[in-house]
């Protein structure tokens, strides 16, 4: 069935709210078994008017499966709204840029901008993440393709510029954080998102009402003024005993919400009732609390996500504030940017008093003093302003391409991989991250705030605190992690590997001097 209106449309000129279904893409072809069970669902909840847009996976969990364009085309052929995710792990900037230039001749406009889980699959053995940008860096690319920033430079051909696209951007964002150090860098990098071309969020799966108001009253308070659609997946007991295990990087499912779900899987039909009944409840207090639309997963038939709608539409106006007094399952001392509203239940509009306190100078803890020497050296030696840096300059440019530039490279590197362990990338994000390497440090490489993976702090791969976690304290113990991710998206220069970074910072080579030739 033709739908009558684009994503585009009914975000940006519609008060409508909306639902979308993901649909997790299969292995192997069309053709086969399962990719014709995904490809005939996709066309039922197609040919349903109550169903706007269909969102189409990209290698989910870290798996190998079909592209999800391979499953769009069809679809798009028939008339339906398709949102494609695009995500870096699996490609550098120039496949996720061939990607993008193949998804716009197909006429896809909708685009999730991802950084991907990290793979844990693949032939023979498992896959390698790639992350050379990550799903900010993704944003700029192709925020740059929407305003005819990209060129035609091939070889011998004087650089000219392409067609602008016209993809209606989105992006991610994993409010439902336990600690604050997670919390507070998701908000920051969500603005980042949003400056950098994000023009509708979809928030990562959650089950506590309060983070989904606390989430819509923040964006508020700051001026973050984008369609948010809410992450509604429907539950089952072996999904919730999945979550519960954190066996999906960044959702949680809580001891009491498991001990729920349990008990319901032990009933005749499996929970299957309660558990509808229960993603029906959670799409009425999306639209209570004002979220554009519903974004509905699970493993579910598309007879079962019509169920949800059904349930949902015979509510009351204000029943979804009963149901968000129920469903509130936090953890154990989370962490609240907002007072609860004693009378909801929900985000009342006073922000936290121990949050507040916490950032006064007689709350504040003292950052470690390698950090505060680093700062030091930083602020005196690498401000362009500062009188050393303009000798640093001085210097890098008598030695550049001379006998002394390899030895004085050698003891720079050896000096950083003793502080920092430095892996010779050539284009320092250090003063980015409270100076903590993303080359050694995170599996992702991010240089522009955490992923969504982080779980009590600690990273989705191995047993170690997330670096944008400790650069938060760190930043907050100075009173400057408002300024956290406050700047344009930083974009690593792969082409510095294995030269000098202090000497790439003094002649302006890195992306700090790329910044500040632009602006």
């Amino acid at each position: 069935m033709q739908k009558t209106a684009t994503l585009r449309h009914l975000l940006e000129e519609t008060d409508r709210f909306i639902t979308c279904v993901e649909l997790v893409t299969s292995r192997g072809t069309l053709a086969d078994r399962s990719g014709k069970r995904v490809l005939e669902m996709a066309r039922i909840l197609s040919a349903d008017p109550r169903f706007d847009a269909l969102s189409i996976t990209d290698n989910p969990g870290g798996n190998p499966m079909i592209t999800a364009d391979a499953l769009g085309t069809p679809l798009k052929e028939g008339g339906q709204e398709v949102i494609i995710h695009l995500s870096c792990k699996d490609f550098n900037r120039n496949g996720l840029l061939g990607q993008a230039w193949k998804l716009a001749n197909g006429g896809f406009d909708n685009i999730l901008t991802l950084s991907g889980d990290y793979p844990i699959a693949g032939y023979q053995g498992q896959a390698g993440g790639v992350f050379d940008i990550d799903s900010v860096g993704l944003l700029q690319l192709l925020a740059d393709m929407n305003e005819g920033r990209i060129e035609d430079a091939s070889p011998g051909r004087k650089p000219r510029p392409l067609k602008p696209t016209r993809f209606f951007l989105g992006a991610v964002v994993n409010n439902h954080k336990r600690l604050e150090a997670e919390v507070m860098p998701q908000y920051f990098k969500l603005a980042q998102k949003i400056r950098t071309g994000a023009r509708f969020i979809i928030n990562q799966i959650g089950y506590d009402a309060r983070k989904q108001d606390e989430l819509l009253k923040y964006m508020a308070l700051h001026g973050l003024q984008v369609p948010v659609i809410a992450n509604v997946f429907v539950l089952s007991g072996g999904v919730a005993r999945f979550f519960h295990a954190g066996r999906i990087p960044g959702v949680e499912v809580t001891d009491e919400l498991l001990a729920v779900a349990q008990k319901q899987a032990a009933s005749p039909d499996k929970g299957r009732a309660f558990f509808l009944e229960f993603a029906a409840q959670q799409c009425a207090i999306a639209q209570g609390l004002g979220y554009r639309g519903a974004y509905l997963g699970g493993h579910i038939g598309a007879e079962e996500y019509g169920r949800i709608l059904e349930l949902a539409a015979q509510y009351g106006a204000d029943d979804w504030r009963d149901f968000a007094r129920q469903i509130r399952y936090s953890r154990p001392g989370e962490f609240f940017y907002f007072e609860e509203d004693p009378d909801t239940g929900l985000a009342s509009a006073q922000v936290n008093q121990a949050y507040l306190d916490s950032k006064t100078p007689n709350g504040r803890r003292q950052a470690p003093l390698t950090y505060r020497i680093n700062r030091q050296i930083h602020d005196r030696v690498f401000e362009p302003s500062k009188a050393l840096f303009r000798l640093g300059a001085a210097l890098s440019r008598k030695v550049e391409g001379g006998k002394l530039q390899k030895p004085l490279h050698t003891v720079e590197h050896a000096l950083k991989i003793a502080a920092f362990d430095c892996r010779d990338c050539g284009d320092c994000s250090l003063p980015d991250i409270a100076y903590l390497c993303p080359e050694s440090q995170c599996v992702k490489n991010q240089r522009n705030g955490p992923c969504g993976g982080t779980r009590q702090g600690k990273c989705e791969i191995g047993d170690k605190d997330c670096i944008w976690a400790r650069a938060y304290d760190r930043l907050k113990a100075c009173g400057q992690e408002e300024q956290m991710l406050g700047d344009a998206a930083v974009i690593k220069d792969a082409a510095l590997q294995g030269t000098s970074a202090w000497a790439n910072a003094f002649l302006q080579k890195d992306h700090r001097g790329k910044k500040k030739d632009s602006q």
